[in-house]
């Protein structure tokens, strides 16, 4: 048990799937993991442990933006032992190829500044995922046919941007989509020697407005979650 994490020793698994929404967590668990159990409900941040195919499985919310994932990752890998960690979660298009529903998997994520900006220093650091997870995530999507796009994205620090400049200059440098947490995801990652990966659905596309509208919401993210659960045990 810690500050934020209520989980018993052995309640949480190796591999945790991280969505920003705890209902969406709720949603996930209940859907696709079997001898489900909430674990955790401590600030209403739910978390659940089930198993996949045999395998056990948590899926926990993060909150949003990098500080909240970064709280939670922080405690699943140093007082949970979690090695594999795939945030799972929407974004925002930002090229004319991505389409609202396509799958992006964030080969890098790029950002104006994460948690661990201060002990980077004058680095620029630039995060990672797991190459492994990558490959079979992707692997998995084109098994699957789900339209897939696997390149670098931008993590950004605020949802309501006041800075189209910056859209401006991710959009014309190739950044596939903008969310709020992948960047600092990849760097406790690394800095622990964990694997990490993020795959992301497009909720809404930032040059033409097209959004995904709630009730068709759950069917695109499920295509989401088989390929993170799909990738972590390939």
């Amino acid at each position: 048990m810690t500050i934020h994490i209520g989980a018993n020793p052995g309640d949480i698994a190796e591999t945790v799937l991280l969505p920003g929404d705890p209902y969406r967590a709720k949603w996930a668990a209940e859907s696709f993991l079997s001898d489900v159990r909430c674990i955790n409900q401590v600030r209403g941040m739910l978390g659940f442990t089930g198993t996949w195919k045999g395998n056990p499985v948590t899926i926990h919310g993060s909150g949003m933006g990098m500080p909240s994932l970064s709280i939670y990752v922080n405690e699943l890998i140093k007082d949970f032992g979690a090695k594999t960690l795939i945030r799972i979660g929407s974004c925002g298009g930002m090229q004319n190829k991505v389409q609202v529903r396509d799958v992006i998997l964030a080969m890098t994520a790029t950002s104006l500044s994460t948690p661990s900006r201060g002990i980077f220093k004058e680095i620029n650091f630039a995060p990672c995922a797991d190459y492994r997870l990558l490959r079979a995530a992707a692997d998995a999507a084109a098994a699957k046919g789900t339209p897939t796009h696997v390149g670098g994205i931008y993590s950004s620090d605020v949802f309501y941007d006041e800075r189209p400049d910056l859209n401006e200059q991710m959009v014309r440098h190739g950044i596939l989509g903008v969310e709020m947490e992948a960047a600092e995801l990849y760097n406790l990652a690394a800095r622990h020697d964990c694997r990490a990966l993020a795959v992301l659905t497009v909720s809404d596309h930032l040059l033409t407005g097209e959004a995904l509208p709630s009730d068709q919401r759950e069917k695109s993210f499920g295509d989401m979650v088989e390929i993170a659960l799909e990738a972590a045990f390939a």
